[in-house]
């Protein structure tokens, strides 16, 4: 879908990196700007699966020489992603004044947790730093227990890099239609309470409340996740009526006089210790026959493996193992287009060839305006 768009990243943490797989997985030329001699984040691989489909150009943007390159490949790109804390890259020289005046319809990405301009801007913090001050870590976890989301899902990825490629996309589209290029600034303090939106709108009746395990979606018995008897665990989230009363057939409860009463929120608490019992008789994967195909909306709680495994996956292929190294697919789907595997490169692996073709790039001359 994006061939023939060209993305310059350079090399950083996180979100940053995943934003520009996710345009690679989408046909973008990404061109990885790494650090020449640098060393490999700690606990990250040698070649990182978050680089898959990119190409590698290796460059010390201190140096005068591979700084000129870095200029000269970004006066050729569509769009450019970097993660620094602000004035890091106005530091380099390579920020966004310079980089428009050589490349005017550039599309300047800028990934930081706490946004370009904030009281805490220069202030190091990490995905569940940025969750707890935005307000989207507040409802995570049963009543009771500290609050806690699935590694960097929330923050990195949904508030940080999905805003991130929303808004070069947005930027890609205007510059196409303006000539004019913008600067992107993606902070996951601001994604991440954006994507309270959704939750924020049960507060408008009244289903929303300050207090963990009081709200419609995480207090009632059937929004839960329950323990088997084997250590497995249960998702429940039947919400609409319809869904309840097939979740109550499934388990012989339609006709019990309290758990017909779905809404009555002073009788979740009772409800919850019943139904925890129930669960705790059989094992994760009893349940999950049991449930399967069904429409009272409860699912078994897989690890990634276990995902790739289930015949679920062997329908959509979300899950792939590609060169031993356990990865999902590319999303979303086209109909008009495939998702080819590219596997990632070596660091710098691509220097020549793209050094080769900048050399057949004009010098960018300064605008005249």
């Amino acid at each position: 879908m994006l061939t023939g768009t060209r993305i310059i990243e350079i090399e950083g943490l996180g979100p940053a990196p995943f934003a520009a797989m996710l345009l690679a997985d989408l046909g973008a030329d990404v061109i990885t700007i790494h650090r020449k001699g640098g060393a490999v984040t700690p606990g990250m691989p040698e070649q990182s699966l978050l680089d898959r489909g990119k190409r590698s150009i290796a460059l010390d943007l201190k140096d005068p020489n591979d700084l000129s390159t870095a200029k000269r490949l970004i006066a050729t790109a569509d769009a450019l992603i970097e993660g620094f804390r602000p004035g890091v890259m106005e530091k380099l020289g390579l920020g966004p004044a310079p980089c428009h005046e050589a490349n005017p319809t550039l599309v300047y990405g800028r990934m930081t947790g706490w946004g370009q301009n904030s009281p805490l801007a220069q202030t190091a913090g990490h995905d569940l730093n940025y969750i707890a001050l935005s307000g989207a870590l507040w409802y995570a976890s049963s009543p009771g227990d500290a609050p806690q989301t699935p590694a960097t899902l929330v923050g990195d990825i949904g508030g940080g890099a999905m805003y991130l490629v929303a808004g070069l996309l947005a930027g890609l589209l205007n510059a196409q239609k303006t000539g004019q290029g913008t600067v992107v600034d993606a902070a996951i303090y601001d994604g991440s309470a954006h994507m309270m939106n959704l939750l924020m709108s049960l507060r408008q009746t009244g289903n929303l409340h300050d207090t963990r395990g009081q709200s419609l979606l995480d207090g009632p018995h059937w929004s839960r996740t329950y323990a088997c008897s084997d250590a497995g665990f249960v998702t429940v989230q039947c919400l609409e009526p319809k869904f309840y009363a097939e979740f109550l057939r499934k388990l012989d409860l339609s006709d019990d006089p309290q758990f017909q009463q779905q809404y009555n929120s002073e009788l979740w608490p009772m409800l919850t210790n019943r139904l925890t019992e129930i669960f705790a008789q059989h094992p994760r994967d009893h349940w999950a026959h049991l449930f399967h195909g069904s429409d009272a909306c409860v699912a078994p709680v897989l690890s990634p493996e276990q995902a790739l495994a289930h015949p679920m996956n062997q329908s959509r292929q979300t899950w792939t193992a590609q060169d031993g190294r356990l990865q999902a697919t590319a999303a979303p789907r086209f109909s008009t287009h495939d998702w080819h595997f590219r596997p990632s490169p070596k660091r710098g692996e691509h220097s020549d060839e793209i050094r080769a073709e900048i050399e057949t790039q004009p010098e960018s001359a300064p605008s005249s305006g």
